[in-house]
């Protein structure tokens, strides 16, 4: 069988990658092999799994998205919105690892 052909990172990577999300929540999924990520709103499954596949060099599993909306908050009386957020959950093979303390 041949072997697949490494892709270099490429700068659209790291953009797709803002940050891990931290939290109490997400790191309970890291029992099942899961990795959350905040990403850009327009940034799709496939692009996701080929971004951490690449620059953490695992197999991911799966990739599932959600879009966070944004709440209505109120500051010295005025009103406003916080802006709505995605985060891609993010699958990773049996045996495969991310250590979200390091930086890419």
């Amino acid at each position: 069988m041949a072997k697949a052909k490494k892709i270099e990172p490429q700068a659209w990577m790291y953009d797709v990658i803002s940050s891990p999300v931290v939290t109490e929540k997400s790191t309970m999924g890291s029992a099942y092999g899961q990795v959350t990520f905040r990403v850009p709103l327009t940034a799709t499954k496939p692009q996701v799994k080929t971004a951490v596949e690449t620059l953490f060099d695992v197999k991911v599993k799966g990739v599932n998205t959600l879009i966070l909306k944004g709440k209505t908050k109120r500051f010295k009386g005025r009103v406003g919105k916080r802006s709505d957020v995605k985060k891609a959950i993010v699958t990773l093979e049996d045996g495969q690892t991310i250590d979200v303390g390091v930086g890419v």
